[in-house]
């Protein structure tokens, strides 16, 4: 399945990121002694979620033959003290009765990567 690998040398905090044949550069701000050279991990995170969510919809639109032009996700990692959420709103354009809108909504809780964030997930650690 999916598989990335991340190096870090001296640099705070320019992250080198490989996956597949992409290469993606992740960072922190200034705020936290990085130089924004590339999104921060929590934006790496939502903006997976918000890939998948488009994609999927994008993907249940074409086999529905439903006249969808475009799919937005504006995804918000939240945090308020110990709790943390994501806010996810949809903008879908096209010629989309509200039953089909209501259907669209209810596919992107269930993309693959929303269910992963939902459940949660076991990591393993191990050293080389």
């Amino acid at each position: 399945m999916a598989r990335a690998t991340a190096s870090i040398g001296t640099t705070n905090y320019a992250t080198s990121i490989t996956t597949g044949h992409h290469r993606l550069t992740a960072d922190e701000g200034p705020e936290l002694g990085g130089k924004d050279t590339g999104p921060a991990p929590y934006d790496l995170l939502i903006a997976a979620l918000g890939a998948c969510t488009v994609i999927t919809l994008r993907m249940y639109a074409e086999r529905k033959k439903w006249p969808v032009e475009a799919v937005h996700a504006d995804v918000h990692f939240v945090r308020d003290g110990d709790s943390q959420r994501i806010d996810r709103t949809l903008r879908i354009e096209g010629a989309l009765d509200d039953e089909q809108r209501k259907r669209m909504a209810d596919i992107a809780e269930r993309t693959p990567v929303t269910l992963t964030l939902k459940r949660g997930l076991e990591i393993r650690t191990t050293l080389a």
